[in-house]
């Protein structure tokens, strides 16, 4: 694709339908339904509006934006030290190997430690080996004592009786 470095930098609203570009794009690669209208709409809200919820970046490679991650903060009470949770990292196939990962795990990672964080955690999908050995090759650990968890919005409501 290019010889010139990844650069990361925050997205903004005016990136929204390159960031829902990449979305839709990794959705086709997990063999998943793209975000609904409704769905999309909070997205933006929740990296965009006035009380974001997760924080979007874009990488880009010769000024066109091939990659994105979204991060959030969690909190560790036993470290008593927020965490790094990286929901997602995409790159386009087209781009990869061209060191946009790495770029973008060098950023957060020093975002992390600048900011005094406690860990980084991201869960990966099993049949994703490509994201597997990259995570391994940089030295992550796979967790085999924890297991995750989850409920749906109709799960949510049923428990609290809404």
């Amino acid at each position: 694709m290019t010889d010139a470095a990844p650069r990361i930098r925050p997205a903004s609203a005016a990136d929204a339908d390159t960031f829902l570009a990449l979305v839709d794009a990794l959705a086709d690669y997990e063999k998943l339904e793209r975000p609904t209208p409704a769905a999309r709409e909070r997205l933006l809200r929740d990296a965009f509006g006035p009380e974001p919820r997760i924080r979007v970046h874009l990488a880009e490679l010769d000024g066109r934006a091939v990659a994105y991650t979204i991060t959030l903060d969690t909190y560790s009470s036993f470290l008593a030290q927020p965490t790094l949770y990286l929901e997602d990292l995409f790159v386009l196939p087209e781009a990869r190997r061209a060191g946009v990962g790495s770029a973008f795990f060098c950023f957060h990672t020093g975002e992390a430690a600048r900011k005094g964080y406690g860990r980084m955690e991201w869960v990966v999908l099993d049949w994703n080996q490509l994201a597997i050995d990259f995570y391994e090759k940089l030295g992550a650990s796979r967790l085999t004592d924890w297991y995750t968890y989850r409920l749906t919005a109709e799960q949510l409501r049923e428990i609290a009786g809404a």
